[in-house]
This record gives C-alpha cells, sequence and structure tokens, in this order.
C-alpha cells in the first residue's frame, strides 16, 4: 500500500525555513542598519552630554540574536495556526451539504445502506478523507454489518474521539513555540547579564557602558520575547 505524503511535516518544515529567511532578511536590511543608526546618535548625544535622555529605540530593543529567533518562532506558529485554520473552513463547509441524500422523514434499514454510501463514493477524493464524510461512511457501514444504531453511534463517537486526539497532537508544535519564545528570552536575559558581570570590574572604575549594554539586552529580550509569547497564545486561544 503506497504511503500517504507527509504534507504535514513537510509544510512545518517549509514554513520554519520560510520564516527564518524572512525575518533574517528583515533584520539584514531594516532592523540592524537602522538599530547602528539609533545607537551611533545615542553615543553622539551621550558623548555631549551624559545626562541627556535619549528616547528607546524600537530598532535597539530588537536587533540581538534573541528576539530575531523569537519572530522566527512566532511567525512559524501563525503559519501554523492559518494552515489549521484553513482546514477548519473546509470541514465545515461540509456541514452545510446533503452527502448522503436523504429525504425528509426517510427511514434507514441494514439493507439500503448502500444507497447511501453511493452518495458518499461521489465526492471529490479529498472531500472523502474529511471528517464529516469519513465518519458517515464508517457509521452507515457499521450499521449495515450489524443492523444496530448503538453500534453505528459508537463507531461515530470513535471515529470523532480520534480526530479530536490527532487534532490536540497537532497542537503540540504550537505549544513548543508557547514554551520556546520565554525561553529563548530568558537565554537572552542570562546572556545580558553575564555580559554585564564580566564589566563589574570597569563600573567599579567608573565606567558603567558595559553594564549598562548588558542590562540593555536583558531587558530587551525578554521584552520581546514574553510580548510575542502572549500574542501567540492569544491567536491559539482565538483559534481553538
Amino acid at each position: 500500500m503506497k504511503k500517504a505524503f507527509p504534507f504535514d511535516f513537510f509544510y512545518a518544515l517549509t514554513t520554519l525555513l520560510l520564516s527564518f529567511t524572512m525575518v533574517h532578511l528583515a533584520y539584514t536590511l531594516v532592523v540592524r542598519p537602522n538599530a547602528e543608526v539609533a545607537l551611533a546618535h545615542q553615543r553622539e548625544v551621550w558623548a555631549q552630554d551624559p545626562m541627556i535622555h535619549v528616547p528607546r529605540s524600537i530598532w535597539v530593543i530588537m536587533h540581538d540574536p534573541e528576539p530575531e529567533t523569537c519572530w522566527v518562532l512566532s511567525i512559524w506558529a501563525g503559519f501554523i495556526l492559518g494552515y489549521r485554520e484553513y482546514r477548519i473552513v473546509r470541514e465545515r463547509k461540509l456541514l452545510n451539504q446533503d452527502l448522503v441524500g436523504m429525504q425528509e422523514g426517510e427511514v434507514v434499514f441494514p439493507d439500503s445502506v448502500r444507497e447511501f454510501s453511493r452518495h458518499l463514493e461521489t465526492l471529490k477524493a479529498a472531500d472523502q478523507t474529511r471528517l464529516v464524510p469519513r465518519t458517515l461512511r464508517m457509521s452507515i457501514t457499521r450499521f449495515g454489518a450489524t443492523g444496530s444504531v448503538q453500534h453505528a453511534a459508537d463507531a461515530a463517537r470513535d471515529e470523532c474521539e480520534l480526530e479530536a486526539s490527532r487534532l490536540d497532537a497537532e497542537l503540540s508544535m504550537i505549544r513548543f513555540c508557547v514554551w520556546a519564545i520565554p525561553a529563548v528570552g530568558f537565554v537572552g536575559t542570562v546572556r545580558g547579564i553575564g555580559a554585564a558581570l564580566q564589566e563589574a570590574q570597569r563600573a567599579a572604575a567608573g565606567d558603567v557602558t558595559g553594564v549598562t549594554q548588558g542590562l540593555g539586552i536583558t531587558f530587551n529580550a525578554t521584552l520581546v520575547a514574553l510580548t510575542l509569547a502572549i500574542t501567540v497564545m492569544f491567536l491559539s486561544l482565538i483559534h481553538i
């Protein structure tokens, strides 16, 4: 038997590479050049008067590797949620169709189930593999074999539970992104604290530039990571 093409895995891998490419290009062409300009302006202003307040630049907040990784994971999660929403819309369209050709008030007997199965066989091959036609076919087949409505209902319930388990398993990638985004932000936090501690001796001598830069990495990474994690979690809850 020919194995089905693993489209879900291929889609996840392709969108991950696409997310990385899009974000890396944006950082290379836009974010980091603007961040360098903002930092250069900040150094010029502080060289004249260290007490002047310079507003924080969004480019400086996002220019480190950790925020870039968080953006990659967030956009990847968006691609996965978008594909799931597309599949749900396709499934819902079948709910408004007459899939078995049953008339109002018509009674189904075990000997007549073949007639209703023919209506399902006239659907497109892609539609026949969806949840509603698949569940109907399994229930009709079970009713024709056993003549029991209870057995047909059990078959439908088992198929729906199996589909629910499969959909829940597909959400594992979204759960991973929701967990990984803050984790990456905490990596930036640790890296920034480590960089600040390395400059502690110079800070004791009066030069706190290195310490402030390290702390800037810490807070910027945490800010971006938590903001994106909240956004992805919100979108996933709306989707569910």
